[in-house]
């Protein structure tokens, strides 16, 4: 409530504070009075204006159209305003008369420009009904010290330049023009997009005469308007649509998970893959063997021979003994003795296995029997061929 009360009693004594006021006009009593005070006696060079050493304000004129009033024109203001400290900007606009004579039809009247400047924070003072060309009459009667302007040269009545005798004197500053906009461009875009400017204004309400566009034309513009906004509403349904799809897509599937689970818990999954893993297993393992053989063995492997290696630790007196064991799972197997050159061969031992003992040397073929020599190992193995 105190905060309130505070603000309550801080607009209600708002005249004692400085308060935003626009720009009075060179006839209000503030700019006359302003004027009236201003000793004119004092020239002020560029010099000391520019080095805060003047011994009053300097009085800065800066003057245009300023049609459709943009930012390039408030930077141009600025521009003019910050040239020297505490300069008293005044801002001279030409009439529509001069205007429309000398440069072409504008988009806002002269009322209207003059309003849009006269608001504008940098500006002091506003002259109405500005003379295209300046002399020095009205440089005298409104006690200016410079005039700021782009640098570009403009053409007047029987002149190349019509701000010549300024820079001349010494009167003239130069500012600096902003680059991509300008009130030309701002008029070639309205232009340009025509028919969407035509519909906009159509659809806020304008009739076909404000807008100065024939009765086809007002048809035509008002049914794309309805086209367009059956294009929106339609895609706005789809969107909405589409919306109401995901979201009750998102709770079937919700619901399907878990029926699935349901269904097909860890447990019941885990017993489902031991079952089909062992059936794989069962697929891809070779049959067994007969239980028996003929001669009785109950070998699972046939025709198989296992060979023991060879130890080559002893004397070189005593022949490397070479143990053979032998599996015979066919009746037609034989068993045989070879005479060899250095060595014999025993007849097996047993029924299931033929064991002998092979005296060679090393690196020597026997017969059918092929030894290999490992280099690594003092080892050595026998390989029969029957």
């Amino acid at each position: 409530m105190a905060d309130v009360a505070n603000a309550l009693t801080l607009h209600m004594n708002c005249e004692k504070f400085p308060t935003c006021q626009p720009a009075p006009f060179s006839t209000d009593p503030e700019a006359v009075q302003e004027r009236e005070n201003c000793d004119y006696t004092q020239k002020l060079t560029y010099e000391t204006a520019r080095n805060g050493e003047a011994p009053r304000r300097p009085r800065v004129y800066a003057d245009g159209i300023y049609d459709l009033f943009h930012q390039g024109h408030a930077r141009q203001l600025m521009q003019a305003k910050n040239i020297f400290p505490n300069v008293y900007l005044i801002v001279g606009i030409c009439n529509d008369e001069l205007t429309h004579r000398m440069k072409g039809r504008t988009a806002m009247t002269e009322r209207e420009r003059y309003e849009g400047v006269r608001h504008c924070r940098y500006v002091d003072e506003i002259i109405s009904d500005a003379p295209w060309t300046l002399t020095e009459e009205f440089i005298i009667a409104h006690k200016i010290d410079f005039v700021a302007h782009d640098d570009i040269p403009y053409t007047g009545v029987g002149v190349n330049d019509i701000y010549g005798w300024l820079k001349a004197k010494g009167m003239f500053v130069a500012t600096e023009r902003t680059q991509g906009v300008s009130t030309s461009d701002i008029v070639a875009r309205i232009v340009k997009d025509y028919d969407l400017y035509v519909r906009r204004n159509l659809a806020r309400g304008y009739s076909a005469k404000e807008l100065n566009v024939s009765f086809l034309s007002e048809k035509k513009f008002r049914l794309q308007n309805k086209m367009d906004e059956l294009k929106d509403r339609g895609r706005r349904e789809f969107t909405k649509v589409k919306d109401d799809i995901i979201t009750k897509w998102e709770e079937k599937s919700r619901e399907f998970i878990d029926a699935f689970l349901l269904l097909f818990g860890r447990d019941r999954l885990n017993h489902l893959w031991n079952e089909s893993r062992d059936k794989l297993i069962q697929a891809l393992s070779p049959p067994g063997s007969p239980g028996g053989s003929m001669n009785g063995d109950s070998n699972d492997e046939d025709d198989e021979m296992l060979f023991q290696d060879v130890d080559l630790t002893a004397t070189s007196d005593t022949p490397p003994e070479v143990d053979m064991h032998m599996e015979q799972s066919a009746p037609t197997r034989h068993s045989c003795e070879k005479v060899i050159e250095n060595g014999t061969v025993s007849p097996p031992s047993s029924e299931n296995e033929q064991s002998c003992t092979a005296y060679s040397s090393e690196g020597d073929e026997i017969g059918d029997f092929e030894v290999d020599e490992s280099n690594s190992l003092k080892k050595k193995k026998v390989k029969f061929a029957f």
